[in-house]
């Protein structure tokens, strides 16, 4: 099977600009015989949305949906978006789309509400982990914090995952000095691949976005002497620039493609059954994973139930 990532760097809450440009890539990719495109996290919409973000948000019922599933007629997509459901509820989530037919909104299980980050401020969680089936791959499909939850890929390998797409909107600096995230995606991605056996389709965003930070100064006050008002808190624009580098990992680890750092990209790689059952023959460590004993040992966790000889 044949996919291709899009690395690109969405018009902050340009939501049109953003659709065309997407709608124009997936029928790029089906050109060159894209099986499978994947764009970032919120490709529709770029990611410090703020307060707006429901004036940029889609119901899955709506007209831009439709112009998105049309447009992968013969291949499929995924691509970031915030969706609102019919309850009015607001998600980060990710279109998945096949051959003009909208299948499902993965939507985003674990929102990250620190540093820059206000997700939960604004989405709901989602409630599910589920995998679709294209060219006889299954597939998952992950959304940046989720990669940082290890019991969420696990729940895609337990539904025979052969695939996972993660898509991200990662930037420099976000989580400070001393964290590298390039080096720290690099570890997550390579790691899923290696352990659980499958390929990693993942996808990062380029541009830059200005996010309104609040700063406290209490420490920077002068001395009671000096009569002046100073609140406790400094608000200031600070400018994110994500990073890019998307890549595809083979069950190995090993890279397939990689995209360029910075700048927008599109990288091409090519999904082969025989690798998949290489990696289980080679090292088939997880052909004895027990999901039951793990759904037996979370019930004494959380519920205090005995289990066998336990006192």
């Amino acid at each position: 099977m044949k996919v291709m990532v899009y690395q690109t760097s969405p018009v902050l809450l340009d939501l049109k600009a953003n659709l065309t440009d997407v709608i124009a890539k997936i029928r790029k990719g089906r050109e060159r015989g894209a099986e499978l495109t994947v764009f970032p996290e919120l490709a529709l919409t770029g990611y410090f949305v703020g307060q707006q973000y429901h004036e940029v948000a889609l119901r899955l019922d709506s007209q831009e949906i439709r112009q998105l599933t049309s447009a992968t007629k013969g291949t499929a997509a995924v691509v970031g978006f915030i969706e609102e459901s019919s309850s009015m509820n607001f998600y980060n989530s990710a279109l998945v789309a096949v051959d003009g037919e909208l299948l499902f909104a993965y939507r985003k299980l674990n929102l990250p509400n620190y540093g820059v980050f206000e997700e939960r401020k604004f989405f709901t969680t989602g409630k599910h982990v589920p995998v679709f089936k294209l060219n006889d791959f299954n597939i998952a499909v992950f959304i940046c914090n989720d990669l940082w939850h290890p019991s969420l890929p696990y729940l895609g390998v337990t539904q025979k995952a052969d695939i996972f797409v993660s898509i991200f909107n990662s930037s420099q600096g976000s989580m400070g000095d001393e964290f590298s995230n390039i080096e720290s995606w690099a570890i997550v991605n390579s790691f899923y691949a290696r352990i659980f056996g499958v390929y990693n389709i993942c996808a990062n965003r380029v541009g830059e976005e200005s996010f309104l930070e609040r700063r406290d100064t209490r420490k920077e006050k002068p001395e009671k002497t000096d009569t002046r008002e100073f609140p406790d808190q400094l608000c200031e624009n600070q400018t994110y620039r994500f990073w890019g580098g998307s890549e595809i990992l083979n069950p190995f680890g090993q890279h397939i493609a990689n995209a360029a750092l910075y700048e927008p990209d599109e990288i091409f790689g090519e999904i082969h059954r025989d690798i998949l059952r290489q990696k289980k023959i080679l090292l088939p460590y997880l052909r004895n994973d027990d999901p039951y004993f793990t759904h037996r040992e979370l019930e004494r966790v959380l519920y205090g139930k005995k289990q066998g000889n336990i006192p």
